[in-house]
């Protein structure tokens, strides 16, 4: 009989979120108490917020179902090792839609993952390539981790910077939020020696170490970090305007359309329309917008409706001159 309460209740957790209904023998024979103390322990989960769900008669039982809120996860090795490597490769790269929340719950799980499980994530890692990889610069999932961390416990943070023109710089900041544009992490943080705000592109980062010295976190002055690094990028290169009508909704094109880019306005329930501004180069932007799997028209500017003739002139001739078109 397993008289640790605590030990007990893991165990009988890490049972139920197998999906499947568990009858009460069987739950009894495996924790080796009476049927009794299971109802009770039970009850105990059901009072931590897991939404356990009970069914009566000869073939009754238990099992897990999805609740209000997402209580915390048991995990065995193995599945601790999978997502931790599945967050670690997804990490590497700025994915578009893995957000700071994704680096958090790496963060999170790297800082109680066993030695041992550890060492198997890093190896299993550097031993498998993938076959695909982000269009944007690689990056180590140690930085961000770290980053991460110092994010949500508002601890200054100091590494070593590399500017566009070469120049090495240490830096100590006051991190504030990480910011994934699709292509790249940006990190935008107070910089105490400067006195003042700054973002900095996470692959010119190396040797990031949080300092341990906590600090109140200060009111960034447009309020968003998506949009102080927005006019950050605006003010660092020549910026251009942009009009785009699609031939569909405008929640499927908000679905798939950076949040860089900006917010689609309906126009009725088949079109809507994308107006906004960006710094990225013009062929960049012409082959997101071909990338959203509907048709649409550039109105402005000249260069970016350009840029859009060019690639499907260059796409048409790929495929031996079938289906040529323009924007």
């Amino acid at each position: 009989m397993t008289t640790d309460t605590p030990a007990r209740l893991l165990t009988l957790l890490s049972l139920l979120q197998t999906p499947r209904e568990w009858p009460g023998g069987e739950l009894s024979e495996r924790l080796g108490v009476s049927r009794r103390t299971v109802r009770r322990d039970i009850d105990r989960l059901r009072e931590l917020g897991y939404p356990v769900q009970a069914t009566k008669g000869a073939d009754g039982g238990y099992r897990l179902v999805a609740g209000k809120a997402m209580p915390p996860l048991v995990l065995d090795d193995e599945e601790a090792v999978a997502i931790a490597v599945g967050l670690r490769a997804g990490a590497g790269h700025a994915v578009e839609g893995l957000d700071e929340a994704s680096v958090r719950a790496l963060a999170k799980l790297e800082q109680v993952l066993p030695g041992r499980l550890r060492h198997r994530v890093t190896t299993l890692q550097a031993a498998t390539t993938p076959l695909t990889s982000g269009d944007g610069p690689s990056i180590a999932p140690e930085t961000l981790t770290v980053m991460a961390s110092t994010v949500a416990g508002h601890e200054r943070l100091r590494f070593a910077y590399r500017a566009a023109d070469g120049t090495e710089s240490r830096r100590l900041t006051e991190p504030y939020r990480l910011v994934s544009t699709g292509r790249r992490w940006y990190l935008v943080a107070y910089d105490i020696d400067r006195d003042d705000w700054r973002t900095f592109r996470v692959d010119r980062v190396s040797e990031p170490f949080a300092t341990g010295a906590r600090f109140a976190p200060r009111e960034l002055p447009t309020g968003s970090a998506a949009e102080y690094l927005r006019r950050s990028m605006q003010r660092q290169q020549p910026s251009y305007d942009f009009d785009v009508t699609f031939a569909a909704p405008a929640h499927f094109v908000a679905a798939r359309v950076p949040q860089w880019l900006g917010t689609p306005e309906p126009l009725d329930d088949a079109t809507c329309r994308l107006r906004g501004s960006a710094g990225d180069v013009v062929q960049w932007v012409a082959l997101r917008l071909a990338m959203l799997e509907c048709d649409f028209v550039v109105h402005e500017p000249a260069e970016l409706v350009t840029a859009v003739r060019e690639l499907g002139a260059r796409l048409s001739k790929a495929a031996g001159g079938r289906g040529a078109g323009g924007a």
